[in-house]
Formats: C-alpha cells, structure tokens, sequence
C-alpha cells in the first residue's frame, strides 16, 4: 500500500477545501483540455495536485487510465465522491507529490503526468526534489505539461516560466512547447504560462 508522509501543509490545504477554493473552478483548466482533443495524453496518465478530481474525472470519463494524487486528504475525499456519483472509473490517492518514488515502488509508472497549478507554489528546493522525484515514474518518452500563474520581478519564489523550468529540467528533458494563456479562477483569471517538457532519455541524479 501506499502512503505519504505527514506534511504541515496538508492542514492548510484541507483547511481551504472545507469550503470552494478560489482555483476550483468546477472543470478543467481549457489548455488541458485543449492536449486531450489534440491527442497528446497518453496512458496511463497521473494528475499531481489534482484536487477535488476534475481534470482526472475529465480524463477518465475520455477512457483514459487516470490516477490523481493530492496533498489534501479533503480534496481526494471529494474527488472520490464525485468519480462515485458520476459513475466514473477515476482512482485518487492522498499523496505529496514529493513523494513520488513510492509509486515506483509498488510498480507503477507512467506516460503523461499533468500539473495543473501544483509546481508553481513550490519552492527553490522543492522543484528540484520534485524533478528528481518525476524522474522515478515518468516513463522515458513520457511527457510532463504544467499550468501555472506566470512569474514575475515582484515575486521572483512563486509562479512558472519557461526559462526557469527548461534551465531547471535541464539534461534528458527537451522543452515541447510553451505559451502563454491564463489561469482561470472563480473569480477573474491571472496570466499563466502552459509548458509541455519531455523526458528523453534516463538521467543521473
């Protein structure tokens, strides 16, 4: 079985989920979207900081094997509520994405892995675990796309840009695509930037 280790932040997040987040919008974010009709999410497919589930209920109810994880014990008990009463075959798992490598350990391991607004609240030494920890259950070829609110000089620890994540990702990943678009909320939208980066080959680390 898998479990995570116990991590302060979890209070927070399930402190936010006992009422509607402001970045849980109801369905998933339109760039996600946008990769599915495209044909470029590959099984089996994992969504890290899935929340209450809606782009892995998305993803499912298209036929994709899709398993999403999230810090919030709260979150993942919503999301398993609405894959139940929406009778669709999505799986979650309360998990840290840091946490990663016990996937592999019970032999699980997969082609695209999804981030919608995860990586952007991690810190310096966080991204990096987080790299190393992708590493151990994305597959060589696999792809991983993260959405996240754009970064800026006002504050240079939080957000995502292409520059940051290529130079961080650096040998065996090669940067697919990049743009800019906007993360939605339920109330108004921030600037965002939509980043697609490929696994090439095995890395040492």
């Amino acid at each position: 079985m898998v479990t995570s280790r116990e991590c302060p932040l979890r209070h927070v997040y399930d402190a936010a989920y006992t009422g509607v987040p402001n970045w849980d919008i109801g369905r998933p974010q339109r760039p996600f979207v946008y990769l599915e009709e495209q044909g470029l999410v590959r099984d089996p497919v994992l969504d890290v900081g899935c929340g209450t589930g809606e782009l892995a209920l998305f993803l499912a109810r298209r036929g994709h094997d899709v398993l999403g994880i999230d810090l919030s014990t709260l979150a993942v008990r919503q999301a398993r509520e609405k894959a139940r009463w929406r009778r669709i075959p999505a799986q979650f798992l309360v998990m840290d994405a840091l946490d990663l490598p016990r996937l592999r350990t019970v032999g699980l391991s997969f082609r695209t892995v999804l981030d919608s607004a995860m990586y952007h609240v991690l810190g310096d030494r966080e991204r990096d675990r987080f790299v190393a920890a992708l590493e151990a259950v994305l597959r060589p070829g696999g792809l991983y796309c993260v959405l996240g609110d754009a970064a800026g000089p006002d504050r240079p620890a939080y957000g995502i840009g292409p520059a940051e994540l290529d130079r961080r990702f650096g040998a065996g990943w090669d940067l697919v695509f990049a743009y800019e678009t906007r993360f939605e909320r339920r109330w108004g939208s921030t600037p965002a930037f939509f980043v697609g980066l490929q696994r090439t080959a095995e890395t040492d680390r």
